[in-house]
């Protein structure tokens, strides 16, 4: 991908809990991704994925345990918030925008310093140059997680979540996607991928495996294994 990121950021969960009423999303997460790695995070629906991704963007916020973005430390929420690009199940884009439209609105919601060069610079590097300026509602689903991740990199992301990527997508939207995620780390981003997509995890160098919003099984050198207990 010919965009350069800035440094790396990583993020750690320490003894994480998420509770939404009498459901226990997280329990007892620890783990540990360190800027400029990519990681694939595996497990059933339900099994905690995505509320771990919104907390590593701080959209959601721990029942217990803490959550510390490394490489920003003494920085605050709104400042991190603001170096995390989150791409999710939905796009998130305006239907009755163009492409340059919508990332222009994004831009100046997150005050991107000489706006118009960086939408350039992402609508080249996503591939949707000479659709610019067509309303997004006009797009398909492939063309549409283009721009969603062009919406995610205009503010010069250190960590890139992605949540299921490739659903709804073809083969050859998903040998882009596996092309473009491969040049974003390359690029100097951290990556954390959920996914069910064999070939989207062969990317990564890492996978963690979470079940029942625990973590049961992370095949990283360091990683130490989980005791029985830590199973239940």
């Amino acid at each position: 991908m010919d965009i350069a990121l800035t440094t790396s950021l990583g993020v750690e969960f320490d003894r994480v809990e998420k509770r939404f009423g009498a459901l226990l999303a997280l329990r007892k997460v620890t783990l540990r991704i360190a800027p400029g790695e990519f990681v694939a995070l595996f497990g059933p629906n339900g099994s905690g994925k995505t509320t771990l991704l919104r907390m590593a963007a701080l959209l959601v916020r721990p029942s217990a345990g803490r959550v510390t973005h490394l490489g920003a430390e003494g920085r605050g929420a709104g400042e991190i918030r603001g170096q995390i690009g989150l791409v999710g199940h939905k796009a998130l884009v305006y239907d009755e925008l163009t492409a340059r439209e919508n990332l222009g609105f994004f831009a100046r919601l997150y005050g991107v310093s000489r706006p118009a060069e960086r939408i350039s610079r992402v609508l080249d590097a996503v591939g949707l140059r000479q659709r610019a300026d067509d309303v997004a509602g006009v797009f398909s689903r492939g063309m549409r997680q283009r721009l969603a991740i062009a919406r995610a990199l205009i503010t010069e992301p250190r960590l890139l979540l992605f949540d299921e990527p490739a659903t709804g997508l073809d083969r050859q939207g998903r040998d882009w996607l596996d092309r473009t995620l491969d040049g974003l780390h390359d690029a100097g981003a951290t990556v954390i991928v959920s996914t069910h997509d064999d070939s989207l995890a062969a990317l990564a160098a890492r996978s963690v495996h979470l079940d029942a919003g625990r973590v049961v099984r992370d095949t990283a050198a360091s990683a130490v294994p989980l005791a029985p207990e830590a199973r239940r």
